[in-house]
């Protein structure tokens, strides 16, 4: 096992754990992040470690692409495709974020039309030439760009490139000849599947972030080669696989949910350690929220992500429901004389007002404090003292603008907070038809177990569970993470006319291409490979995915495909359709680098009564209760606590509420039910 550390960089804070196999010791820890420069709360932080040269790796979260996605700062694309379909990202869907809204207005793709241009070639639908490219003209377009000057990224993507992508690669190759050091996406290397505009979307946007991802890669490196662990380094994808700076830096918009990944690959693994089959995670940090599910101890994937709405980004990332409520959402009064919190931010800079650096307007953080749910001495376990008086006087300007009294006010803001979270919630349970009563809700992040027990009580989830290091919960899941690479590619075929051998190169191709990557960079330990298919009735709209054995496609593997298909159906949707014709359409790999897993110790046995340290008054939904604080260091396995309770440790506090009991298994996890 690997000297490891887990990084997660965060809105407000950048969270550390390390793993040392030599004493299986696991620390954490956490560290203002640096907006400006995110790189240096890293090496800030780093600064704790005694040796840094000994580490065997670094494993990083970052949210470089997903900020120049949101907050549009990436590059000048312009974008080259088939003559007469320049138009396609802007033309987008036939649907519409508002049916009547006669004010809405389409979201801008990431290029400016100026911007797109055309070249003389065609393809049919069955990859065959139907006009040859014109080499010329494409070099002509080429200078014409070249000239331009102010051209930062060029993304390509012709008509059913997916089939065969020899003119796709061609254009490529002469624009690489006339700009040598500008970078190109091509769309059968970012996404060979169908439906134009989803791949033309997905192909801009990895252009938009290559030359901003490989500019902060670059510095990166050099200031962490500047400390001796420069070739040390991993970052996570949003499939929840590591990769290297360069593979990182080659497909940057695999990077889009870099960071939440990490709490749903550290659930995962909790789930198989305990035996708890489905929970939804609620990962809740300083700016934003984050939910998803694992359910029968695995996460799921998709490819269904936008990161505006109407702007898809269709590469395989974990499926992560984000919202902008944090400790850092800040309260505010509408022009109807109403109590919003959030989606607005205080960040790390200036942070809530009980940070003391400057903020004074009232956030969650600052009712949790004004509460009493969070002790102003012991935030950090005392690394960092919070100023009361400041939270006391910013939830103050809210209770007088609302004419109430500062307790009810800051415990206004709690509710609203909780009912926005209700919401991300309810969209990876009740929208996906599962039911919150068969899962458990695991609490990370800094806030998350402040407000746990609270959603379990409104969103009807009966069981809660508060892991280990749940202040840096993401950054732990980078220590138990593996290397990753997926592989998709549109092959749409039919049980009544199914080309076995056509299927079994291209999957045999996909498996290979995901391997070769794999050991390109250095991942060659313990490769798995997982191939799927996705397949529907013909004129469905939708597909199921279906797990394959192997690459070869024979009478009976085939044969068992639509047998299992048939059978899937009916299970997901209550109906099958025996010899009904079935469409294969898109042919999946996943191959993986297993790594080594740090080992969980096992508590002590414990009495099953642990001794609180002391009592503070806390408000809750009835009014102020003097409840036992106890200290999460000083439980033992079977340690039993009934609530009104306060659950305090280094980077989060659990608030038990009367109702409420709380269990401690042998690996230290806190279980809660009603």
């Amino acid at each position: 096992m690997q000297n490891i550390i887990g990084i997660d960089i965060g809105g407000t804070f950048t969270d550390f754990v390390s793993y040392d196999p030599k004493t299986g010791e696991i620390h954490n820890w956490k560290n203002l992040t640096t907006p400006a420069e995110p790189i240096d709360g890293v090496l800030e932080g780093l600064e704790r470690v005694e040796d840094v040269k000994k580490l065997d790796k670094l494993r990083l979260g970052t949210t470089i692409a997903t900020n120049a996605l949101l907050t549009r700062r990436g590059a000048k694309v312009a974008y080259v495709t088939t003559s007469g379909f320049r138009d396609v990202p802007f033309i987008q869907r036939g649907d519409r974020r508002s049916h009547y809204d006669i004010t809405w207005i389409k979201t801008k793709p990431l290029v400016a039309r100026r911007n797109c241009h055309e070249v003389s070639e065609r393809l049919s639908a069955k990859g065959e030439v139907v006009e040859a490219l014109d080499e010329a003209a494409v070099r002509a377009l080429a200078q014409k760009i070249k000239a331009q000057g102010d051209i930062e990224a060029i993304a390509i993507c012709t008509l059913f490139s997916y089939i065969d992508p020899a003119h796709e690669m061609r254009v490529r190759d002469i624009f690489a000849e006339v700009l040598p050091d500008t970078p190109i996406s091509i769309s059968y290397d970012v996404l060979p599947k169908w439906k134009e505009y989803d791949r033309a979307s997905t192909t801009i946007a990895d252009a938009y972030l290559k030359p901003i991802v490989s500019d902060n890669f670059r510095r990166m490196q050099k200031r962490l080669d500047g400390i001796g662990i420069g070739g040390k380094v991993g970052v996570i994808k949003s499939n929840g696989g590591e990769a290297t700076l360069d593979g990182a830096a080659a497909a940057p918009v695999q990077m889009t949910l870099s960071g939440p990944t990490g709490a749903v690959v550290a659930t995962r693994a909790l789930s198989r350690l305990t035996g708890i089959n489905n929970i939804v995670t609620f990962d809740m940090g300083g700016t934003s929220t984050d939910c998803s599910t694992v359910v029968d101890g695995m996460e799921h994937v998709t490819t269904s992500f936008e990161i505006e709405w109407g702007i898809p980004i269709q590469v395989p990332m974990i499926d992560i429901h984000t919202i902008g409520a944090g400790g850092g959402s800040i309260a505010w009064i509408d022009k109807g004389g109403m109590l919003r919190v959030g989606p607005q931010s205080a960040g790390a800079a200036p942070g809530p007002a009980c940070y003391g650096r400057g903020g004074e307007n009232a956030t969650v953080t600052d009712a949790n404090v004004v509460l009493g749910r969070i002790n102003p001495d012991y935030f950090l376990g005392g690394k960092m003292k919070l100023d009361a008086a400041a939270a006391h006087r910013a939830v103050g300007k809210v209770a007088k603008a609302l004419n109430i009294e500062p307790d009810a006010a800051a415990y206004a803001m709690v509710q609203i907070a909780n009912n926005n979270m209700l919401g991300a919630l309810r969209a990876v349970l009740l929208q996906r038809g599962l039911d919150p009563r068969d899962f458990t809700l695991l609490a990370s992040g800094g806030a998350g177990p402040v407000h746990v027990c609270d959603l379990m009580e409104i969103a009807g989830i009966p069981k809660g569970l508060v892991p280990n290091y749940p202040g840096q919960f993401s950054a732990f899941g980078f220590i138990m993470t593996d290397a990753r690479v997926d592989r998709h590619r549109t092959v749409q075929q039919t049980s009544k006319y199914f080309d076995a051998t056509r299927a079994t190169a291209a999957m045999t191709e996909l498996a290979n291409s995901a391997v070769a990557e794999l050991t390109q960079y250095g991942y060659t330990q313990g490769i798995e490979v997982y191939r799927s298919i996705e397949a529907r009735y013909l004129g469905q709209n939708h597909e199921l995915e279906l797990s394959f054995p192997g690459n070869e496609f024979n009478d009976e593997t085939i044969a068992d495909l639509w047998e299992r298909f048939h059978a899937e159906h009916e299970a997901r949707f209550g109906f099958a359709i025996p010899g009904e014709t079935i469409e294969t359409v898109n042919l999946k790999v996943v191959a993986i680098s297993v790594s080594e897993k740090p080992e969980m110790k096992t508590l002590a046995k414990g009495s099953g009564k642990p001794e609180p340290r002391g009592t503070r008054r806390v408000r809750y939904e009835e009014g102020w209760h003097e409840v036992p604080v106890f200290n999460r260091e000083d439980f033992k396995d079977g340690d039993k606590v009934q609530g009104p309770a306060v659950v305090e440790e280094n980077a989060s506090v659990t608030i038990l509420r009367p109702e409420q009991n709380l269990v401690v298994d042998r690996f230290g996890n806190l279980l809660i039910a009603s």
